[in-house]
């Protein structure tokens, strides 16, 4: 993975002081690779440090040109995600369906913790936890990983910036960058499948504005594809503020020049699998495989050039709600199944055998299900994620002196995040998209909804009181009565005794006479139905 900065007119100088040599190889070409693997074709390529010319991206024509698109492309059938074809294209064997019925019970649930997200976040963020394990239901998985990743907190506090930021003209260097990548990015997605389509245009929109929102750091190209994930699931405003998010909070230094933020997570990766997978931790140190030739697309792309599109999915979610530990979890799996047992390795004796079996997982252990279960067995903490940061930093201090890029601190999970920025009430607040605007009612038709309330209290005070029941079944204690006759109705002159009781605290004054204004049974049922239809009314993607 590489910065498209090359393609600037810098010197790679820079670069290869921060990379040592024989980590240029596999680092450089891992894009154009993806690329190609994306179109069906598995081959090696060889390519410079430099980014893809355009005669290159040229010959490299993804389903998304115009005569397939005019052609027979809008004859295929999508998935359930919007892929039309590709590795990533939804199949029974990489997922695992859900009832309809038990999504319907989630997103009750996920709609009442978005109602009420500050306090499910400081109060009940375990739970929270749980569900995002369980996976986000579809139709609100993209307010759910805006609220997760504090996107939805940073929109409300800038409002207006992203429209600011996309009416500027951008950097040219930047802007024609970008423009060479937008139809690299899932060109197997209905959603970024036409050149020039409103899916290229606004993710053409998002990395533009980011490139202005943060002028020092500019474009990578492993941002496309994390703001086009983002795209697939919110709006164009949402997803800049997802991919800000991404950038400062979970991965921050990922994608700014010199890429040292990569090679320090590559460190702590290697030294967690000696914990994980001493077999495969012993294999690699042995064929001096750096951690950076197999897991640089992995991290910066956060497996979503790699996974099937349900296990992406998955990931995700647990990726917005718990932090970077999920993303070194995923890479400490994927290492272990493929060479933590002897069996495995020796189908690898070499370095090119070993990489060659790391570029080409089995797909059995990237199904959802599987690699769900396994995440989670995973005995690695965001406390041994920073206690090994801190370790491999100052070994490389000491062996290359200072970051020339320090990045802010990350942030480990959506928890964390909302303490270090505690929103207000109205950053919460949700939105409904469609505003339906309601006239206003006259003063004459308010004064007749007035008079028609009165008259039914009116009504409700003069109801008689029910004849009361006798009870077919008496208790010991009740007077005798005939067995085979049921007890004579009380002459009509004749009151209850309870009845008697409660006219006599009444006319003394001791007792309080209940409100007549209470709803009924029907009208309590209809309040809380009420309650419950008004935050699935205000939901923006469902």
């Amino acid at each position: 993975m590489h910065r498209s900065r090359f393609d600037s007119g810098l010197s790679t100088s820079s670069l290869t002081l921060a990379v040592p040599a024989r980590r240029l190889f596999f680092f450089s070409s891992s894009y154009a690779t993806m690329d190609k693997m994306e179109n069906g074709l598995r081959s090696v390529d060889t390519g410079s440090i430099r980014t893809l010319s355009s005669s290159h991206i040229d010959d490299e024509s993804s389903l998304g040109s115009d005569s397939e698109i005019n052609g027979f492309a809008s004859e295929r059938q999508t998935d359930k995600y919007g892929f039309i074809g590709g590795a990533q294209k939804y199949s029974e064997d990489t997922a695992q369906d859900i009832p309809t019925a038990v999504l319907r019970q989630r997103e009750v649930k996920w709609l009442d913790m978005l109602s009420h997200w500050d306090k499910w976040m400081i109060k009940r963020f375990n739970k929270v936890r749980l569900r995002c394990q369980k996976g986000i239901p579809p139709a609100l998985r993209g307010r759910a990983w805006l609220y997760l990743s504090g996107g939805k907190v940073k929109r409300e506090q800038n409002q207006g910036k992203f429209q600011e930021l996309d009416s500027q003209p951008g950097d040219p260097k930047w802007v024609d960058v970008i423009e060479k990548d937008l139809h690299r990015q899932f060109p197997f997605h209905e959603m970024f499948v036409s050149r020039g389509g409103h899916g290229q245009q606004d993710l053409f929109r998002v990395l533009k504005a980011y490139t202005l929102y943060r002028p020092e750091e500019g474009y990578c190209q492993a941002q496309a594809p994390i703001a086009a994930v983002l795209l697939m699931h919110m709006p164009a405003e949402d997803a800049f503020w997802g991919l800000v998010q991404i950038c400062e909070k979970y991965l921050p230094g990922y994608y700014s020049p010199g890429l040292e933020a990569i090679q320090l997570d590559g460190e702590i990766l290697f030294a967690l699998l000696r914990r994980v997978s001493p077999l495969a931790f012993r294999h690699l140190e042995k064929h001096k495989i750096d951690p950076i030739l197999y897991m640089t697309e992995w991290f910066m792309c956060a497996f979503s050039r790699t996974l099937p599109w349900a296990s992406v999915l998955r990931v995700w979610d647990m990726f917005l709600c718990d932090g970077v530990k999920i993303i070194f979890r995923v890479g400490l799996v994927l290492l272990k199944c493929m060479l933590g047992t002897r069996e495995k390795l020796k189908a690898c004796q070499g370095q090119y055998e070993t990489m060659e079996l790391l570029r080409a997982i089995e797909p059995r252990y990237m199904q959802e299900g599987f690699l769900v279960r396994e995440i989670l067995e995973v005995p690695v903490t965001a406390r041994d994620v920073e206690r090994e940061h801190h370790i491999q930093l100052k070994r490389w201090k000491k062996n290359r002196g200072e970051l020339n890029f320090k990045p802010p601190p990350r942030m480990h999970g959506a928890r964390i995040i909302m303490l270090a920025e505690p929103p207000r009430r109205q950053d919460l607040q949700q939105n409904p998209t469609i505003v339906l605007e309601v006239p206003q009612t006259t003063p004459q038709l308010q004064k007749g909804k007035e008079e028609k309330k009165s008259k039914k209290k009116k009504s409700m005070k003069k109801s008689q009181p029910t004849e009361e029941i006798p009870n077919p079944y008496p208790l010991p204690s009740d007077p005798q009565s005939s067995s085979s006759e049921l007890p004579a109705p009380p002459p009509g002159n004749s009151v209850m005794p309870e009845a008697a009781a409660q006219t006599e605290t009444d006319s003394v004054g001791e007792q309080k006479t209940p409100p007549t204004d209470l709803p009924s049974a029907k009208e309590s049922t209809l309040q809380r139905s009420t309650q419950s239809l008004s935050s699935t009314e205000q939901d923006t993607y469902l």
